[in-house]
């Protein structure tokens, strides 16, 4: 995957975690060797997100949401709020989406039901 694509495939994913999460990270780029990029939350905590491999671009894109879920789980924890991104309309609060591909397509599910919510990329405000 060139710089361009994993590009493009972190702001589809930026898009929701500004959508529904309260915390935003600062994006910087490494200073080493490193694939990807580093999200810093408020408390000068970083973590490192790249695009790992897969069999398509839905599965690659779907890993790289799976990342950022995880920094945005831990930074809303540490801010003291609900740790839950991105939220699960059928049951707010109670767990977060699971990114995943259906049908060819990187999408958020409920982990419960197995109902689509959108698109990676296109979840609506909270």
């Amino acid at each position: 995957m060139t710089d361009d694509e994993f590009a493009r495939a972190l702001e589809t994913v930026l898009r929701d975690l500004r959508a529904q999460c309260s915390v935003q990270p600062d994006v910087r780029e490494p200073e080493d060797d490193y694939q990807g990029v580093i999200l810093w939350a408020p408390d000068g905590s970083g973590q490192g997100v790249g695009l790992g491999p897969g069999d398509s671009p839905a599965e690659r894109l779907a890993g790289l949401a799976d990342q950022v879920q995880d920094w945005a789980v831990e930074a809303l924890w540490t801010e003291g709020e609900s740790a839950v991104w991105p939220y699960c309309p059928w049951h707010p609060d109670s767990h977060p989406l699971t990114a995943t591909v259906v049908e060819g397509a990187a999408v958020w599910v409920c982990p419960k039901g197995g109902q689509q919510v959108a698109p990676i990329g296109e979840l609506p405000p909270r």
